[in-house]
């Protein structure tokens, strides 16, 4: 168990610094973009290939660590991190807006590697521990989620042209993760477990408890990503100062992490179904907040129990997850998993602002709605499946 302990610490800071590094890019992509761009509308750019390098790179990563191993797997990643973040310094040095997006791309891939931190911690903890270890090591990036709009805003002057400092600041970061990385002690899979090929991923794919996890991990992200993406612009539509808007979003990043150190022992007491569906249940609380009203009040009650419901639906569907996989399996399923939610990312972060633009905050927040209720109705319906099938046995 202190073993255990141990790995879980060491990867809670290795979360808070990608965290760190993620909330630094996300902070200075947009207006590097908006500053090289060709045309102001392809600002955002970058930040769309960022999370596309990230769904390309999710399964060949986890299949790759299967292979390998997840320590030596997690330190590819991060020379993935070292060798983009120099792309985008060099872009930035030559004044290249597509340079810049490839090397936002080549980031996304150590962001993928770096997703699978709270499922190590999850296969290397008893079943008592799994949902404590995968929720403690998310609660990382409640640190990261401060120290990332921090670092950029100390290092984006701190070398001409503009953002070159910033840029290279996150191979800091990534170097520190590289070297926490070497005290952490996971198994290498047996050379059985690496061959074997398991059931096909049509075959896991099919059991509604892997569909009902999918779907929260997913939707909650693309529901969470769709709201807080269009907060911004809708909040500056609305007259508030971009002061208001930072005060919100922080907010919310704080309310997703925050309830990583209690999540966990919720799940235990509670069970993972129920902490799900609550995680449904504040997400429809968040959309009624914001049907009621555009005052700062509004948005931030509404983005903070959006981030709390995310924290639920997410370690919830992902505790839920390891439980429907043999070890031969672990790979595929898990990537399959981070797939579906990097594609969400990536419908939503392109559909977010075209969507507050054209149709108002009021719609964005309609259009929410349904996505929700899918992920309430399935849990619901897994719920009395599973009872059934217990009366049954």
């Amino acid at each position: 168990m202190n073993s255990t302990r141990r790995n879980v610490g060491l990867l809670a800071a290795c979360q808070a610094l990608l965290m760190t590094n993620n909330a630094t890019l996300i902070a200075i992509n947009g207006l590097a973009g908006l500053a090289l761009a060709p045309r102001a509308a392809l600002a955002t750019l970058p930040v769309t290939f960022w999370v596309i390098g990230a769904a390309l790179a999710t399964m060949p990563a986890s299949l790759h660590m299967k292979r390998v191993g997840r320590q030596r797997g997690f330190t590819a990643g991060i020379l993935w991190g070292i060798v983009g973040a120099l792309i985008c310094a060099a872009a930035v040095w030559q004044q290249s807006f597509w340079t810049l997006c490839f090397g936002t791309l080549v980031f996304g891939v150590y962001n993928a590697y770096g997703q699978y931190y709270r499922f190590a911690a999850a296969d290397a903890a008893g079943a008592e521990f799994k949902s404590t270890a995968i929720s403690l090591v998310l609660a990382g990036g409640l640190v990261g989620g401060i120290l990332g709009p921090t670092t950029s805003r100390y290092t984006v002057d701190l070398m001409q042209p503009r953002f070159t400092g910033a840029y290279l600041a996150l191979i800091g970061f990534a170097l520190v993760i590289m070297l926490l990385l070497r005290f952490i002690r996971i198994p290498m899979p047996d050379a059985k477990t690496r061959a074997a090929p398991g059931r096909p991923l049509a075959v896991i794919a099919a059991q509604p408890k892997f569909i009902v996890a999918v779907m929260s991990g997913a939707i909650g992200y693309g529901v969470m990503n769709f709201l807080m993406t269009s907060t911004p612009i809708a909040m500056g539509v609305g007259g508030h100062p971009y002061g208001d808007a930072a005060f919100v979003i922080s907010s919310h990043v704080i309310a997703m992490f925050a309830p990583s150190f209690v999540t966990g022992r919720l799940i235990k007491r509670l069970g993972v179904l129920t902490v799900m569906f609550t995680g449904a249940l504040l997400n429809f609380a968040a959309i009624g907040i914001a049907l009621s009203g555009i005052a700062v009040a509004h948005f931030w009650g509404s983005l903070a129990l959006l981030g709390v419901g995310w924290n639920f639906l997410y370690i919830g569907g992902t505790t839920l997850l390891t439980e429907t996989y043999r070890p031969e399996e672990m790979a595929k399923a898990q990537g399959a998993n981070e797939q579906a939610i990097f594609i969400m990312m990536v419908i939503s972060s392109f559909t977010s602002g075209a969507t507050v633009t054209a149709a108002g905050w009021e719609r964005v927040n309609l259009y929410a709605l349904p996505m929700v209720a899918v992920v309430a109705a399935a849990i619901l319906w897994f719920g009395m499946h599973e009872r059934v099938r217990k009366a049954a046995a």
